[in-house]
């Protein structure tokens, strides 16, 4: 039975003094599983990654990482870098790749934690294997690659650190459809591998077919949550976000 990696309780955000972008969440992630998080935007879906990563910090609440030996860390009190260290890798919205550096070049800056030159030496083969078009792109600036290249380069940049948790913000924006369905296979490749998979993902459909679990977000709340296939079938869901 899979274990839980991460706990996030009652964890409020706020931006600046009047703005509250999310009230009293509390998500429990396990091992190996892919998570989604679905709502409209503004629902405080991204607001939820980030402050899990460590780029925001909640005004309230507790978000616990569970190592395999049982000890608790309490995420709030550590730097993002050193919450990239533990094996959380964040791909932002908008994939943010280094545009004036090449394909490689944005790789070795996924590395960065990595000390080993033989274990980046290795994942850059990886990488270069899961994403071939990257490997034909391996000297070109990343700036003139296409959204669907950025895209698979933002997430083999944060594989490159053996991360045991990947956030993946709004990855198929942008994307046409038949790129849609290649990062989607690519996310179900990357949890195969055994690592745990958060999912902020407009196209609710997608994410919820691929998901394990999902919850749904509306105005910084949870309004539901459950099994992902159960959740698709949902006649509330459909006529929400999947437009049936």
């Amino acid at each position: 039975m899979a274990r839980y990696i991460l706990k996030v309780k009652d964890i409020s955000v706020s931006y600046g003094a009047t703005i509250r972008a999310i009230h009293n969440v509390s998500v429990d992630i396990k091992e190996g599983k892919i998570v989604a998080f679905i709502g409209a935007n503004g629902a405080g879906k991204t607001t939820i990654l980030k402050t899990i990563s460590g780029l925001l910090r909640p005004t309230s609440g507790d978000i616990h990482w569970l190592k395999e030996d049982g000890t608790i860390l309490d995420l709030r009190k550590i730097e993002p870098h050193e919450i990239l260290k533990l094996g959380m890798a964040h791909v932002p919205e908008g994939r943010q790749v280094f545009a004036n550096l090449t394909v490689q070049e944005n790789l070795e800056m996924g590395a960065y934690t990595v000390k080993d030159k033989k274990v980046i030496e290795d994942n850059m083969c990886k990488m270069y294997e899961k994403f071939p078009r990257l490997a034909e792109r391996k000297k070109q600036l990343a700036g003139t690659l296409s959204g669907g290249e950025q895209q698979m380069l933002a997430i083999a940049r944060a594989l490159m650190s053996n991360p045991k948790i990947l956030l993946l913000d709004e990855p198929s924006m942008g994307l046409s459809p038949i790129l849609v369905a290649e990062v989607f296979e690519i996310i179900q490749t990357i949890k195969k591998m055994g690592t745990t998979i958060l999912i902020v993902e407009q196209n609710a459909r997608m994410a919820l077919s691929i998901a394990n679990y999902a919850y749904v977000l509306e105005t910084g709340r949870i309004v539901m949550q459950g099994d992902a296939k159960e959740l698709l079938e949902n006649d509330e869901v459909r006529k929400a976000y999947l437009g049936a």
